[in-house]
């Protein structure tokens, strides 16, 4: 007797078909819970337009509390066209008002008049996909919590007999998903939506609360509602599965490919550099790009500290000129401020751009303006989805990361490095009452390296690398 596996119905969500091992359960009603504000709109919106855009199924909306007109002027900003699906034949939306004061309470209150309406609706656009927003709204003015519960065990019921794969969504309640407190009961999948505030920072997250018959994972997401939609972290980048090539490309400076085995780095690896202010650790990281572009290659440059207008005229001061390569569009330069976004929607903008860009080598400078004294842990966690996602792709990464002038090897430098392939350590080096710079290969994973300390030079024709430096004049560095 062979087993037969749950039908789902796909989402066209970015990351949530993944998260849920391949969208909605068919013909089956999910829940999907929130505060206000969390997403639970846009989310059921989202479910039927795709659908209808890119699956060929059509679907019903019927809100309680939006007007037609609102809706559509509500999700136009996501790119979604409400009116043109409507007048294809593919969406249909009512909006039903329910004033609470015209509903009595009695012993026969029941949906029925919805039940006719939204069967018509189904019947009219041949819907397979039906989204009713919200719980809270359609049962308003109700108090009797026996009738709730019997009206809400006989919708579910409705649907699932309909055979429309649905989206409920309903406001969270205290103490529990929602506020009647059965739904997550009743529903097959309960998805909940977060939406808080850490440190002034606004940061949304996605949960699976239950799926019946389905793995699905079980952790916190976070997403983000842009200009195309919601965007969940894809869970892909989470896996230890990624391809190792022996392919090697170079770091940008001939003579610290020497340094690192005569072949430079390994396609698709990781790459710390780690010093103190001034070593020169963004320098090697543009010399790091402009290899690559050079290469014909496209390279994506994500800045947190500098403009990108700063970027280019700085990396000039040493003989780097990149605006030729932005201008051909094999260098992309990005910058933003740290503090603009949490992690998660850091993190969820970075899969963004890796994916419209398309690069072969990446450059994130610094990893350190993420870290507080407070979240270590959550940005190697970032980091460690961020590596593992460019694995996936076959991106080369290289990362930059200040290091504390008082410590030769700092604890976030630690904890950081045990997710990279390569660590290079950039260094003081007083002499003669002057400073200068050196270079230190402290890990490069399968390949034999120099373990010698060199100097490390910064001229008006980019960088080279000097002789060995002696122990006594060394100390830790990096910029």
């Amino acid at each position: 007797m062979s087993l037969e596996a749950l039908a789902k119905t796909p989402t066209g969500i970015e990351g949530l078909d993944e998260i849920t091992g391949g969208g909605l359960p068919r013909g089956r009603t999910s829940l999907v819970c929130g505060s206000a504000g969390s997403g639970k709109t846009v989310l059921g919106m989202e479910f039927l337009v795709r659908g209808a855009r890119d699956f060929g199924e059509p679907g019903v909306f019927m809100a309680f509390e939006e007007t037609e007109r609102e809706l559509a002027q509500n999700v136009a900003c996501f790119g979604f066209d409400l009116e043109a699906l409507a007048a294809q034949g593919k969406l249909a939306l009512d909006h039903v008002f329910l004033e609470r004061g015209e509903i009595e309470e009695t012993g026969e209150y029941d949906l029925e008049a919805l039940f006719v309406r939204l069967g018509d609706a189904i019947d009219t656009v041949k819907a397979k996909r039906v989204v009713l927003d919200s719980i809270e709204v359609l049962f308003g003015g109700l108090q009797n919590e026996g009738i709730v519960r019997s009206e809400l065990r006989r919708l579910f019921r409705w649907l699932k007999d309909k055979g429309v794969t649905s989206i409920v969504t309903g406001e969270r309640g205290d103490g529990s998903l929602t506020r009647y407190g059965l739904e997550e009961y009743v529903a097959d999948c309960v998805i909940l939506l977060d939406h808080r505030v850490s440190e002034q920072i606004s940061t949304r997250r996605l949960r699976i609360v239950k799926y019946r018959g389905s793995f699905h994972g079980a952790d916190e997401y976070p997403f983000l509602m842009g200009q195309d939609g919601i965007s969940v972290l894809p869970i892909t980048s989470l896996g230890l599965n990624h391809e190792a090539t022996e392919e090697r490309i170079s770091s940008g400076v001939p003579d610290l490919d020497a340094m690192l085995g005569g072949k430079g780095l390994f396609r698709a690896g990781s790459t710390l550099v780690s010093g103190t202010p001034g070593t020169g650790k963004s320098s090697l990281a543009a010399h790091f790009a402009l290899a690559a572009c050079k290469r014909g290659e496209r390279a994506l440059y994500l800045g947190f500290e500098e403009s990108a207008a700063q970027i280019l005229r700085n990396m000039k001061s040493i003989g780097l000129d990149l605006r030729p390569w932005v201008d051909k569009g094999l260098l992309h330069l990005e910058t933003v401020r740290p503090s603009s976004l949490g992690l998660e929607a850091h993190l969820v903008a970075m899969h963004r751009l890796v994916v419209e860009v398309d690069p072969r080598v990446i450059v994130v400078d610094p990893i350190s303006t993420f870290l507080s004294p407070t979240n270590g842990a959550a940005v190697k966690s970032m980091l460690t989805r961020l590596v593992d996602y460019l694995k996936t792709r076959q991106i080369t990464a290289l990362f930059t990361h200040l290091a504390s002038p008082e410590q030769d090897l700092g604890p976030s430098e630690q904890g950081v490095s045990s997710i990279m392939d390569s660590w290079l350590q950039l260094r003081d080096v007083e002499r003669d009452g002057r400073r200068s710079y050196g270079i230190l290969v402290l890990k490069a994973r399968g390949m034999a390296h120099s373990h010698e300390i060199r100097e490390f030079v910064l001229s008006d024709h980019g960088i080279r690398l000097g002789g060995i430096c002696t122990q006594e004049s060394t100390g830790a560095a990096g910029r």
